[in-house]
């Protein structure tokens, strides 16, 4: 083959990429990371996080019969490699946008894809189930899940590490990518030797058969697996997971594709329940991206030449910002204060509290539960916590906000970032769901603001309510100023504002569409209504605009089915007030896929132009009655 062919144009699934030699292979992986960086620097996207696996992509590939054998990656932000060589080079330029190509994992994108992954921890258990399921369906099949230093800190991680340990004969393969920690050359040599080592056919060979003469002598028998063990803890880190049933294997070089592919082999062939910790170097091969891998973790388009600008950015006028600001002018106040935040300091915007009060905050990894868990130890102890997290990840926290914060009636502030419409991020991050679980929690407040001087003064309100209260913010940038503002402006309980006067039809709104609709409502002389309270929403604001108007339309920027358009529906319907038609807009019942915001909120009419659409086909009606 010439030297110069340029091999990836002829990868279109594995079993191309099987058909290379290993010198052909390290030259498949220059193209994979060039190919990756000129894409995603066009589409924008995670790209670190790939760059770190492609070695360890193509290595899978290449060792295991897949898609027969199946890889399961955590979270997703690592997997574009995987998705270039199962068959989706081309539509890598899709990524992230309508009908183009998902922004995670897909289950059933491809054959290689049999479970849908967006957020983190949850790789082992479904590898676990699926190992289990092959075999008890007698499919001789191989199981591996890769899951990052990061996602395994979630305790769903650990739960399925712990159940695995008690099925010793089950054939999974659980591979740590570790792209924190460095790795130095002699250690690095050590460690590669060690592994080697122990998962070559001799030394597998020399162990089994000294175990079945040892079997003849127990008490011999313990001695030596108690040695085995001590040496091995000493030379190895992985006797957490030695104890959990795992054979540990690492670390490795996760850049050594010849390594990897001899390591690989020899596990596969070992079987049983292994670990193989492999160390990357996250943006591996891009230099802007391995300096600081944070910036380049999820990137805009840019010029791969030069970089992403940070000299050049816009001003930050979003929601999360003002959470960002508020929280360090509360901490200046109350030195009770503390932030809390499961793994996502950056995108809540707590890095400068963090570098300001850094004995203050607490980024508890990627464990949702743990962190409304922790906050209500911190409330009940006399301190002032205040946990982010997005509407999303909240899901798995739901447990906590019950059992731990509402019932309990502790005083944590909840702010729900990205709540409502993410956008190129897909079905796994949509805020779609925290209205219709939350409105239900009994001792809750909870708030959605339009502008940004509305969410500061909310944010007081919350701290100063003594209780347990939530703020609900969508990931976009916000109107108004909250400069000026200081800790004793607060608005009133369970109160809505007008924001223009009108007849026969009311707009109720939660959130920052209330801003959008306002133009429109204005040229229609429909009534506009920012509600603010999802809960206690304005009962006496509702039964007026009841009592005046023929028609209250709500919308909101979640779930309609068990949202609370449907509550106040319930509630005019329940009024002296029943003959005004109550209509609820917001998300459908299915799962909303990949777009931008804007274009998101346009197909399902929830923008200026859907709404007054769906309005002026009523006032039709209006007039023929």
């Amino acid at each position: 083959m010439d030297s110069t062919e340029n091999l990836l144009d002829g990868i279109h699934g594995a079993a191309d990429l099987r058909g290379l030699s290993v010198e052909q292979l390290e030259r498949l992986c220059a193209e994979i990371r060039t190919y990756l960086i000129d894409t995603v620097s066009k589409t924008a996207g995670h790209l670190a996080s790939g760059l770190a696996v492609v070695e360890l992509t193509c290595a899978l590939h290449y060792v295991f019969d897949t898609p027969e054998d199946k890889v399961i990656w955590d979270v997703g932000h690592q997997a574009y490699p995987h998705k270039i060589i199962t068959g989706h080079k081309q539509e890598l330029t899709t990524l992230r946008q309508k009908s183009g190509l998902h922004a995670f994992v897909w289950r059933g994108e491809t054959p290689y894809d049999v479970i849908s992954t967006g957020h983190a921890s949850t790789s082992v258990g479904s590898a676990l189930g699926l190992a289990l399921a092959y075999q008890r369906r007698n499919l001789n099949r191989q199981v591996v899940c890769v899951i990052g230093d990061g996602a395994i800190t979630g305790g769903a991680a650990f739960e399925a590490l712990n159940h695995a340990g008690s099925m010793a004969d089950l054939n999974l393969l659980v591979i740590l990518n570790d792209n924190e920690m460095s790795i130095t050359r002699n250690v690095g040599s050590v460690a590669q030797h060690l592994a080697s080592v122990i998962t070559s056919p001799h030394y597998v060979k020399l162990i089994e058969g000294g175990r079945k003469v040892l079997s003849k002598l127990p008490a011999i028998q313990q001695l030596a697996a108690r040695a085995q063990e001590h040496v091995k803890g000493m030379v190895m880190p992985g006797t957490l997971f030695e104890e959990l049933g795992f054979n540990y294997v690492g670390p490795v070089d996760g850049h050594d594709l010849k390594g990897l592919i001899n390591l690989l082999g020899n596990l596969k062939k070992m079987g049983g329940l292994q670990f193989l910790h492999v160390v990357t170097t996250k943006g591996k091969g891009y230099a802007p991206a391995e300096a600081d891998p944070i910036k380049y973790h999820g990137v805009p388009p840019f010029d791969p030449h030069t970089g992403i600008d940070s000299s050049v950015t816009p001003a930050d006028n979003s929601f999360s910002a003002v959470f960002g600001r508020w929280l360090c002018d509360r901490a200046e106040l109350d030195e009770r204060t503390v932030g809390i935040t499961p793994a996502m300091k950056v995108g809540s915007a707590m890095l400068e509290f963090s570098k300001r009060f850094p004995e203050r905050f607490y980024d508890v990894g990627i464990a949702e539960q743990h962190a409304m868990v922790f906050a209500s130890g911190l409330a009940a102890g006399g301190l002032r916590p205040v946990v982010n997290i997005y509407s999303s990840f909240l899901q798995r926290a739901y447990d906590g906000v019950i059992h731990d914060m509402a019932i309990q009636d502790l005083p944590v502030v909840l702010a729900v970032d990205r709540a409502g419409i993410v956008g190129p991020d897909g079905p796994t991050h949509q805020g779609a769901f925290d209205i219709a679980f939350l409105r239900t929690v009994p001792n809750l407040v909870i708030m959605a603001p339009a502008d940004r001087e509305m969410m500061y003064r909310m944010l007081n309100t919350a701290y100063n309510l003594h209780h347990p209260a939530v703020v609900r913010f969508p990931r976009c940038q916000g109107r108004g100023s909250f400069e000026g503002l200081g800790s004793e402006q607060v608005v009133a309980v369970g109160k809505g504002r007008v924001l223009h006067e009108g007849h026969d039809i009311a707009v109720a709104v939660f959130g920052p569409l209330a801003l959008d609709l306002l133009p429109m409502c204005q040229r229609h002389g429909y009534t506009l209504l920012d509600m603010c309270f999802v809960k206690p929403f304005d009962r006496e604001l509702i039964a007026q605009s009841a009592a005046t108007h023929r028609l209250i339309l709500t919308v909101e920027e979640g779930a309609v089915a068990g949202g609370i358009g449907e509550e106040i529906a319930a509630y005019v319907a329940g009024s002296p007030y029943r003959s005004c038609l109550v209509l609820n807009a917001g998300l459908p019942d299915r799962f909303i896929m990949e777009d931008t915001r804007e274009g998101i909120l346009h197909s399902l009419d929830l923008d200026a132009e859907g709404i007054e659409r769906l309005l002026q086909q009523h006032s039709l009606l209006f007039n023929h009655t």
